[in-house]
């Protein structure tokens, strides 16, 4: 017998239970806890299913609610008829969706505690996310960027016709053969390894750069590396996650957290950073920002990616996540694409058709140009 408990807040679920649920390398109840406490409330609105059987809990489903543009998954032509009714309808190019899952985490998740399966849950969790998405009036579920794994577990909820399956933007990692900077640069394609080996050459001969590697930096080092983070948050092609200074301070105090920062040698100042999660065997490559009046010729996103790969490495660690979008830099530092997708429902039957019908012509390359690129010289990854 299956039953849920929607609560409001993390801290209304044991911390065993987290710690049941979520395992490293999956973001755990510190995760949540920051984001309920970072001022995201006028994007983000948080829930936690509490699954239990036989009325011993078994699990947890993060959701969150979001009203999301209809460009940032919809290919251009259709984005723009929407665009277009917007100004006949306010509203109309935004969707207040449920989603499964938390913002920016590269990969969706269950958490379930050991010994349950997400076969025998999902078509349950997924009536119950119908229910508590009637309550916030939100027309949409979305089961967001969950990974090849999990597809057989999910797939079940497109039999009936009521779900349908849409790809989403790829994730992005570099297994590493052997933990040795030698080792990674000797893997890479030999294009990628020639240009990555000029770029940081001729970087290195007229920028001299500081690395270092911190935790817990203070409120002076927090206010550089959030500037930088707005830079490049500016600079973007795809916004959805729109980050605040208290998130970087609370992100901070996590024994997860660690920041590799770029720094001129002649007066210290910031000019990269990575925020980087170490958890279990492998190292995410969370959120970056660049100096965007730095000249183009220091390639700082090369640099940056070299001193972090070298703290994987110094770590003894194999994996290195990236997470979604800026692809072409990924693909030039030998980052391989992770196919996840999104499982998706309209309360509306009939939207629910309309779009089932439209999601078929989403692909990488409706998604994202640099995809679409790729995909030009590498159509096997079709």
């Amino acid at each position: 017998m299956l039953e849920m408990k929607w609560v409001d807040s993390e801290s209304e679920i044991s911390p065993s239970l987290w710690d049941k649920c979520f395992l490293p390398p999956i973001e755990g109840r510190w995760w949540y806890s920051v984001l309920e406490n970072s001022g995201l409330e006028d994007q983000f609105k948080f829930a936690y299913g509490l699954l239990s059987k036989d009325k011993e809990p078994i699990g947890i489903v993060p959701i969150f609610f979001n009203d999301v543009p209809i460009e940032l998954v919809a290919p251009e032509g259709i984005a723009k008829v929407f665009r277009l009714l917007s100004k006949i309808i306010p509203g109309a190019d935004y969707q207040r969706t449920l989603f499964v899952g938390s913002p920016c985490t590269d990969e969706g998740t269950v958490g379930l505690i050991p010994g349950t399966t997400l076969s025998e849950v999902a078509e349950f969790i997924h009536d119950e996310l119908l229910k508590k998405a009637a309550t916030r009036k939100a027309p949409m579920i979305v089961w967001k960027d969950f990974p090849q794994t999990e597809q057989l577990d999910l797939d079940e909820l497109c039999k009936n016709g009521k779900a349908f399956k849409m790809v989403s933007y790829p994730g992005t990692v570099i297994y590493l053969q052997e933990p040795s900077m030698q080792s990674y640069i000797k893997g890479l394609k030999s294009s990628h390894r020639h240009n990555l080996l000029k770029k940081l050459k001729r970087s290195k001969e007229k920028f001299a750069f500081d690395v270092s590697i911190i935790q817990n930096p203070d409120e002076a080092t927090i206010d550089e590396i959030f500037a930088l983070f707005w830079q490049t948050y500016e600079h973007g092609k795809t916004k959805f996650e729109r980050l605040n200074k208290e998130f970087f301070s609370l992100i901070s105090g996590q024994r997860a957290s660690w920041y590799i920062l770029l720094r001129e040698q002649n007066g210290g100042k910031l000019v990269a950073f990575m925020l980087c999660f170490l958890l279990g065997k492998r190292v995410i490559n969370k959120f970056i920002g660049l100096d965007y009046s730095i000249p183009r010729e220091a390639n700082l996103y090369f640099r940056l990616q070299e001193a972090a790969l070298a703290w994987t490495i110094s770590q003894e660690l194999k994996e290195f996540q990236s997470g979604q979008t800026g692809y072409r830099f990924k693909i030039e530092t030998g980052h391989s694409l992770v196919p996840l997708f999104n499982y998706c429902q309209n309360r509306n039957p009939l939207v629910n058709m309309i779009y089932a019908f439209l999601s078929r012509s989403v692909s990488w390359a409706t998604l994202d140009s640099d995809l679409e690129t790729f995909l030009k010289t590498h159509p096997i990854e079709n």
